[in-house]
C-alpha cells in the first residue's frame, strides 16, 4: 500500500507556494555561492526564466534581504537575515546574557572585544563593545570567516565533541570538511583545549594578536567565543597575561550564566 507518501504528495501540492519558494531558492543560492551574483546568473543557476527572478528580486531587495554591489548590476544578501538570526530566542539569550559581562571587561581594561559563534561552517561575530584605548580594532556585527581560517572558530570548534564539531562543519564545502582530519588541524585543536584558550596572530590583520576564551555552556560545550584584538603598538606594551586572566574570568562566568537548553 502506498497510501501514506500518496497523502504526503496530495498535502504537499495542496500547501504549495511557488512564489515563496522562488524568494527562498534565490535567497538560499546566494547564501551558499558566499558572493553578488547577477540577475541573469541567478535564473541560470535556479534555471528559470530571467523575468520571473527579475520580480522575485526586485520585492526581496525592496523588502530589504538583498542589496547592489556598488557600480555594478550584481546582487547580494543584505544584513537582514543575520538581524532577524540574532533575534531569535537563542541569539538573543546568548547576547543578552554574554554582553553586559563583555561591556564590564572592556570598561575594566580597554580593550575591544567581539563576541563569536559559529553557524554555516563560518564565524559570525554577534556582539561588539570598544573599550576605551586610543586605538583598538573593531569589527561591525555579522562579520565573518571560515571557522577553520579563524582563531575563534578553531577555538569553538575545540571546546566540542567528535560528532558536534562535525554537526557544526556539516554545511562546509567537501575540501574544508576533510580539513578536520589533517594531522595540523587536529594537532591544533589538541593544544587549544589543553590550554582553555587561543593566543595567536590575527588571521587577516596585520599587527594584531587575538586572545580568544571559550564560552562554555551547561551542556559542556563551547556555545561562543570571546575574542579580544590587541592591537601592537611602537612603544606601548600590552600585558597579554593579564588580559587573558581577566577575559577568561569575563567568558567562565558568561557560561555559569547561560541557561539549560
Amino acid at each position: 500500500m502506498s497510501v501514506l507518501p500518496e497523502a504526503d504528495t496530495d498535502e504537499k501540492a495542496a500547501y504549495a507556494a511557488p512564489a515563496l519558494e522562488k524568494g527562498l531558492d534565490i535567497l538560499e543560492l546566494l547564501a551558499e555561492t558566499g558572493e553578488p551574483l547577477s540577475t541573469r546568473v541567478i535564473a541560470e543557476r535556479l534555471q528559470r526564466s530571467k523575468s520571473e527572478i527579475f520580480r522575485m528580486v526586485f520585492v526581496l531587495q525592496q523588502r530589504g534581504y538583498l542589496e547592489r554591489e556598488p557600480g555594478t548590476d550584481r546582487l547580494g544578501l543584505s544584513r537582514r537575515l543575520f538581524d532577524l538570526g540574532i533575534r531569535t530566542p537563542g541569539g538573543k539569550q546568548l547576547t543578552s546574557v554574554v554582553l553586559p559581562l563583555m561591556e564590564r571587561f572592556s570598561e575594566e581594561s580597554g580593550q575591544a572585544a567581539h563576541l563569536v559563534v559559529l553557524s554555516r561552517a563560518q564565524t559570525v561575530v554577534l556582539a561588539t563593545t570598544a573599550g576605551h584605548l586610543d586605538a583598538s580594532v573593531i569589527v561591525r556585527p555579522g562579520y565573518g570567516r571560515p571557522a577553520l581560517d579563524a582563531n575563534s572558530g578553531l577555538l569553538i570548534l575545540a571546546f566540542q565533541s567528535e560528532a558536534r564539531r562535525r554537526g557544526l562543519m556539516g554545511e562546509a564545502p567537501p575540501e574544508t570538511r576533510q580539513r578536520l582530519d589533517e594531522p595540523a588541524t587536529q594537532a591544533a585543536l589538541a593544544e587549544i583545549r589543553a590550554l582553555g584558550h587561543r593566543i595567536a596572530p590575527s588571521r587577516d590583520i596585520l599587527a594584531v594578536t587575538d586572545i580568544a576564551c571559550p564560552v562554555i555552556g551547561p551542556a559542556g560545550h563551547a556555545e561562543a567565543a570571546i575574542l579580544v584584538p590587541c592591537l601592537q603598538r611602537h612603544g606601548v606594551e600590552t600585558d597579554e597575561s593579564a588580559i587573558l586572566l581577566a577575559l577568561k574570568a569575563c567568558a567562565t562566568e558568561a557560561g555559569l550564566r547561560l541557561p539549560f537548553g
